[in-house]
């Protein structure tokens, strides 16, 4: 019976096997973990595993009618992996030599995030010198014909993982912390191989997707016009304007962008992805300066931008800065899409979209996004396909987002937060986007979360302090997450929010190089004071700075990493990072605890030597906050006469000043040299237009007010 059984499966739903199989011949015992999304996946893994493998079945689903036929022709045992009671009989099948399957979160999974990882599946491995194997069962397509005829039966793949053992967590110090390793290892290991069985394609590829899953007629995004644009609307969008922008620009040309947060930009976006164009996203808040040296590092020569848009903002004084670029005017761009564009669209662009968009590979280059030139003149960070939909699954790995979620997105899409979280992982995952045009509209956004029932709020630390000052406690009462980045999270937000409306900030940290997400807080791994794990796939290193005793200097690799850099000095020309071996220096002094949890200490470049010791900016500000918590702060360095360092605060409290500071650094605990040597009373602290502190503007400031260092001619006198 189990072998007819098996050819049954085997055709029906044309089962593979992918991977590495000779560790089932090469240890003595082997613990096979997967995550349960249908009944059919216990059944595959006991049919076509090798050895006859064992499948541990959770209560509930052995109650099934249907699954309890089929599993009565294979080993089956009925195990709780809840309670501990079953590590004792689960070690004594591993000890048998029989391969085992089991399912740690102890139940169907229902969503794309890892679930609650239960830890008696790694302390039987341990017990019993087991090897952890993960095995993802992969079913692409839907049960139901939304893609198509050919994939009404979805077929299977079993994609074996790399092995690994978790033999040291016997020489834990206590058995709770033997369970806190094991489900720490346990979620590392279950995430990294969730993130490996997804297939990587490109974005407008991967947009088609969610498409085909949610249904043309599903809603996906609303903005300030008050029209919701469904999947098939955004689909319209998008391929009429691959179309115009074939005719406007070249193949992988870098097409300059300069749009507002509406849902039309989106459609942009993709429609240059699907074309074979490289949006390169410019930050209208720079300045004509910024967007001329951003134009010019990444050799963009034409920009796609709005007259409505243009007169709304005062942003005519860019168009000096872009005199050299051919203008695209979106208003003007609808007279040229023809009859026959229109035939071509109704047709056979949207009937056969795959068919109509142009060819590319996962590691062409996606988009263009700039540093904010904080130091130096802007760079353009070119992020492939790959690393963009990498990020976007290794969030969606750490923390669950769905369709019946819907985030408000306020912060600019040319900030690399923004593009992956707040625009791609909506387009990928179905997860319902509201977009607004600025994050700088304290009291409207609040009242914008209520009134659209959101879900899910992107900020940073300051943006999320000022929403919650002039936010009413029912203003985020539908809120799930509220997650926090680009900047260090203030402990008096944490505070503010828990108290007004009683949700946890996630932190979350990364770089515009890597996509940009690297570490992020979640509801299961959560640790005050620091932004969480790495996501799957990132692996890092540590390197110690000198004169910084406390943290390391961090390098990352990733999927998730750039191609290069966009520099002024040679322009069009794709840079390779400097490590030139996949690493990444993030700059960033960080620490990493043993169970993983990351603490940002600052950047290289925001540390001060201070009587030669080195004293980050950031805990001068820690010391601020600890002295005036309700008010905002800001620290920078400065070069004093003598040519030495110092460090100037600037403050949004009147009554702040230099005793009040040293008072605050005893009770830190920190050393005199954190307290800033000048204070300066400012009515608001300048801020770019992502919601970060705008510390070059701090920097000028401070720079006038402090004396320059003398220097001597070369034929001075005291040289003689």
């Amino acid at each position: 019976m189990r072998r007819l059984l098996s050819y049954f499966v085997r055709i029906f739903f044309r089962v593979r096997i992918v991977g590495d199989l000779t560790v089932f011949d090469r240890a003595e015992s082997v613990l096979v973990v997967s995550r349960l999304r249908s009944p059919l996946d216990a059944l595959a893994l006991a049919l076509f595993l090798p050895r006859n493998a064992a499948v541990i079945v959770p209560p509930g689903l052995a109650n099934a009618s249907l699954m309890r036929r089929a599993l009565h022709c294979v080993t089956q045992h009925v195990f709780d992996v809840r309670h501990p009671a079953t590590l004792k009989p689960l070690s004594r099948l591993l000890r048998s030599g029989v391969p085992v399957v089991v399912f740690p979160e102890g139940r169907i999974a229902t969503n794309e995030s890892l679930m609650k990882v239960y830890p008696v599946p790694a302390l039987a491995a341990a017990r019993s010198g087991a090897t952890l194997l993960p095995v993802s069962v992969e079913r692409p397509g839907q049960w139901l014909g939304r893609i198509g005829p050919a994939r009404w039966v979805p077929a299977i793949t079993l994609r074996v993982l790399a092995p690994a053992r978790v033999d040291d967590l016997r020489t834990g110090t206590s058995a709770r912390r033997r369970r806190t390793q094991a489900i720490r290892r346990l979620t590392a290991l279950m995430q990294a191989a969730t993130l490996q069985s997804y297939a990587f394609k490109p974005v407008f590829e991967c947009f088609l997707d969610a498409c085909a899953a949610r249904g043309r007629r599903a809603v996906l995004i609303e903005d300030e016009r008050g029209e919701p644009q469904s999947y098939g609307r955004i689909l319209r969008t998008s391929l009429a304007f691959a179309r115009i922008a074939a005719r406007f620009t070249r193949e992988n040309e870098n097409v300059g962008v300069l749009l507002p947060n509406v849902s039309l930009t989106v459609g942009v976006v993709l429609g240059l992805s699907a074309a074979r164009r490289v949006p390169a996203m410019l930050n209208y808040t720079s300045g004509p300066r910024g967007v001329g040296l951003a134009c010019a590092a990444a050799a963009v020569r034409t920009v796609i931008t709005s007259r409505r848009f243009l007169e709304k903002a005062s942003l005519h004084p860019l168009l000096e800065a872009l005199a050299g670029c051919n203008i695209l005017y979106l208003e003007e761009l609808r007279e040229h899409f023809r009859i026959s564009d229109k035939l071509w669209l109704a047709l056979f662009a949207l009937p056969f979209p795959r068919r109509a968009i142009a060819e590319q590979s996962v590691d062409d280059p996606a988009v263009v996004l700039f540093t904010s030139g904080s130091e130096g003149r802007p760079k353009g960070v070119v992020l492939s396909h790959r690393a963009i939909i990498a990020n976007v699954a290794q969030i969606r790995v750490a923390i669950a987002f769905t369709p019946e979620d819907k985030i408000l997105n306020a912060l600019p899409l040319y900030h690399t937060y923004s593009f992956t979280a707040g625009m791609m992982l909506p387009l990928v995952t179905g997860t319902r986007l509201y977009l607004y045009l600025s994050p700088l509209h304290y009291r409207a956004i609040p009242d914008i979360f209520y009134r659209h029932d959101c879900t899910v709020l992107f900020g940073t630390s300051t943006l999320l302090s000022y929403y919650a000052s002039y936010a009413r406690p029912l203003d985020f009462s539908r809120l799930r997450y509220v997650i926090s980045g680009g900047e260090k999270l203030s402990a008096e937000v944490i505070r503010l929010w828990l108290e007004k409306f009683g949700l946890r900030v996630l932190d979350g940290y990364g770089c515009t190089e890597c996509a940009p997400v690297l570490a992020l807080s979640t509801p299961a791994l959560y640790r005050p004071g620091t932004v969480g794990t790495f996501l799957a796939g990132v692996e890092h290193r540590l390197e110690k700075v000198p004169g910084i005793e406390n943290g390391s200097l961090l390098h990352v690799r990733g999927p998730n990493l750039m191609l290069g850099y966009y520099l002024h000095d040679r322009p069009g020309v794709l840079q390779a990072p400097h490590a030139g071996t996949g690493w990444h220096n993030t700059g960033d002094v960080v620490d990493v605890d043993e169970d993983g949890f990351v603490a940002i200490h600052g950047r290289v470049r925001r540390f001060a030597k201070i009587a030669g010791e080195m004293v980050s900016l950031d805990q001068v500000e820690q010391v601020a906050q600890q002295a005036s918590p309700v008010h905002q702060h800001a620290a920078v360095l400065t070069v004093q006469e003598t040519g030495g360092e110092s460090t100037v605060l600037f403050t949004t409290d009147p009554a702040l000043d230099r005793i009040a500071l040293q008072r605050a650094a005893r009770r830190l605990g920190v050393q005199d040299r954190a307290v800033a040597r000048r204070v300066h009373h400012v009515g608001t602290l300048p801020m770019l237009g992502n919601g970060k502190t705008d510390y070059t503007r701090l920097m000028e400031s401070a720079d006038r007010e402090t004396p320059k260092p003398l220097t001597q001619p070369a034929n001075s006198s005291m040289l003689h």
